[in-house]
Formats: C-alpha cells, structure tokens, sequence
C-alpha cells in the first residue's frame, strides 16, 4: 500500500514545477488516478511524459502501486 501524499512526494521531486493531483480510485491504497501538468513535458510525446512520471515513481514504489491511470499535460501558455 502507498500513500497518495508519497506519489505526489515522488512526482514533484523528480518534477518540481509539477500541479499533481492524485485520488485513490478503490480505497485500497494500491490503484489511483493521476493528474500530473509540468513545463518538462514540453516537447515530449504522450508516452515520453508517461515514461517520466513513471521513472519518477521508482518502479511502483516497491510494487506497492498495482494500478495508476495517468493523465499528463502542458501548462498551457500565458497570453
């Protein structure tokens, strides 16, 4: 089981402009939803963005994170 507070601990470390967002989907501590905007994405494939928000993660901290949908974006730009 892992915290809400650790993913978003982990994300902004490794993504420290990050807006994280995080919700424990069932209630068990081990699936979640994850809402995470950071200028790093910024020419960076969907899959690139997953890819660093995942290795932010270490490895499912420990396989404690059974599931994590993700949903990652740019901020968008200031007029």
């Amino acid at each position: 089981m892992i915290e809400s507070d650790e993913i978003i601990r982990l994300i902004t470390k490794a993504l420290p402009d990050a807006i994280v967002e995080v919700h424990d989907l069932r209630g068990d501590g081990e699936h979640y939803a994850a809402y995470v905007e950071s200028e790093a994405f910024y020419g960076k494939s969907r899959i690139e963005q997953h890819q660093m928000v995942f290795t932010a993660l270490q490895g499912g901290v420990g396989g404690a994170l059974r599931g994590l949908t993700l949903k990652t974006a740019i901020p968008p730009e200031e007029p």
